[in-house]
């Protein structure tokens, strides 16, 4: 009997493999990096081939490691870096470009004309996205413009397009000897190209961004009892059947188990993520925030979410010690903010790509202010960590404008989440408790989830919720006045970030 659950998280800086039982424990990992490509300011990109290399080996290490074999697993989930768009070659497997990376800012003279001319009131409407960088199509148009044969290949059927899910999905069921060409609602969501209502891809948006409907994978359930195809790669988990698949921060909020109206979580990795359950309602949102498609499970009706998302938050940690070098290890950030009691009048505003929910401007750069004699490196250090803090205030607050849902406990999970100090004054910016779950890779846990319930090893989400536990809790210490005093020079902070660039 197969008694574990396997998930691909193939996230923005790194690709891994996990193993979970029943219990929804971990029981085998493997974790490898790959490279971040920055041909120049505002470009971001990845190697889709290193990727799928990547993501192969650490399968086949974490199985190997573990002493599985394929009958040991039910089925297998994947997770993925939404909006990053790979643009490849169906008969040869080449990609035509690199990977364009949801951070990347190339789009914007593209996003802005959407703005000017009417068309992003309709992508709002029919997608619950604003135009912007952010997201896949946008990424796909510049790619048939700009890459020599790309375009006449897609008007034949050759060139085909999806996020890294239906790059690693097709790679991992046979690549060029009959890969399956397909993805979810949650990453179709996220492409400027799906219709919230229908679940299908929309002729009048396609037709903004001059993109084939040839290039796009079916889309399947979340969770799908018929399974997307079966792993052809040689090794250990050969023959096992893919029957899950979410986009990352969906994937945590099944993961976090927010299968009520009004259940929230907030996911802290290369970014920050924070989505609220709205149930079958699809809720418009009037204050920045995206609407988007939460789950689906099965031949059930879709459930959706609004989000806010925040393009730089453990990224601006990574930048402290790429950069500038003033950590040489990510976990360092909390020992040198801990050598000062506050920020010291400094407040950093990471907007390198620049600001996504709820501002969503791109003419906005990065910013550090309130700088005198007095402060030092330790100052910065808290500053970061106190950016990630308020960004997610502003979508928390934006997010209870919009659905009128006051979330009473965070639910928290992530790398960043590691950080004790980070997540307490998470708990003092928004003056409400910051919860943490025993598995803080929720990630993986949710594609994991999605994939056995599939299947039937697990029955239902009643079973995933007995498997939820608390690790650690942060309570508010800030008076209100405090509170209120930060987040006012935050606010000041934020306002000297835009108008930097001229994207028009």
């Amino acid at each position: 009997m197969a008694d574990f659950v396997g998930s691909i998280d193939q996230g923005t800086t790194s690709s891994r493999f996990m193993i979970f039982d029943h219990n929804g424990a971990e029981q085998g990992k493997h974790q490898l990096e790959h490279q971040q490509i920055l041909p120049r300011a505002g470009w971001v990109e990845h190697n889709p081939v290193e990727i799928w290399e990547r993501c192969s080996a650490v399968l086949q290490t974490a199985v190997n490691n573990s002493r599985l074999s394929s009958s040991d697993f039910a089925a297998l989930g994947i997770t993925n870096q939404r909006e990053t768009a790979v643009v490849w070659n169906r008969k040869t497997g080449r990609p035509y470009y690199n990977a364009i990376v949801w951070q990347d800012t190339r789009t914007d003279r593209i996003a802005s004309a959407l703005g000017r001319d009417g068309r992003g009131e309709v992508i709002r409407s029919k997608a619950g996205l604003p135009p912007a960088t952010y997201f896949s199509a946008a990424k796909v148009q510049w790619i048939l413009e700009n890459v020599e044969g790309a375009r006449g290949d897609a008007e034949k059927g050759d060139a085909i397009f999806g996020n890294t899910d239906s790059w690693l999905i097709w790679n991992l069921t046979g690549g060029v000897r009959g890969g399956v060409h397909v993805t979810d609602p949650t990453n179709a969501s996220r492409t400027m190209l799906m219709n919230l209502e229908t679940l299908d891809w929309d002729e009048e948006l396609l037709s903004f961004f001059d993109i084939p409907q040839t290039m796009l994978p079916a889309i399947r359930p979340s969770s799908d009892p018929e399974g997307y195809g079966e792993a052809t790669i040689p090794g250990s988990l050969a023959g096992i059947r893919i029957t899950g698949d979410l986009g990352d921060q969906q994937a945590a909020t099944v993961g976090q188990v927010c299968f009520a109206p009004g259940e929230a979580k907030n996911t802290y990795g290369t970014g920050n993520f924070m989505l609220l359950n709205t149930g079958n309602e699809l809720v418009r949102s009037d204050n920045g925030l995206l609407t988007t498609v939460c789950y689906q499970f099965g031949d059930q009706d879709p459930v959706y979410a609004l989000e806010g998302s925040i393009a730089v938050t453990g990224s601006a940690v990574q930048w402290l010690r790429d950069q500038l070098g003033i950590i040489s290890g990510a976990s360092e950030v909390e020992t040198l903010a801990r050598q000062v009691p506050d920020n010291g009048g400094v407040y950093f505003v990471p907007a390198f790509s620049g600001l996504f929910a709820p501002y969503w401007r791109s003419d906005a750069r990065g910013v550090v202010v309130g700088l005198s004699r007095f402060n030092t490196n330790a100052h910065l250090a808290r500053a970061t960590l106190e950016a990630i803090c308020y960004q997610s205030r502003d979508v928390s607050d934006a997010m209870q404008q919009d659905s009128g849902v006051t979330v009473e406990v965070l639910k928290v999970d992530g790398g960043v989440t590691a950080n004790d100090l980070c997540m307490q004054l998470q708990a003092d910016i928004l003056g409400v408790p910051v919860s943490r779950p025993v598995v803080a890779e929720t990630t993986a846990l949710g594609a994991a989830y999605a994939a056995g319930l599939a299947v039937g090893f697990w029955k239902d989400t009643d079973e995933l919720r007995a498997n939820w536990h608390e690790s650690r809790r942060w309570e508010p210490s800030w008076s209100e006045r405090q509170r209120a005093d930060g987040f006012a020079g935050w606010k000041k902070a934020v306002q000297r970030t835009l108008d930097w660039v001229d994207v028009d």
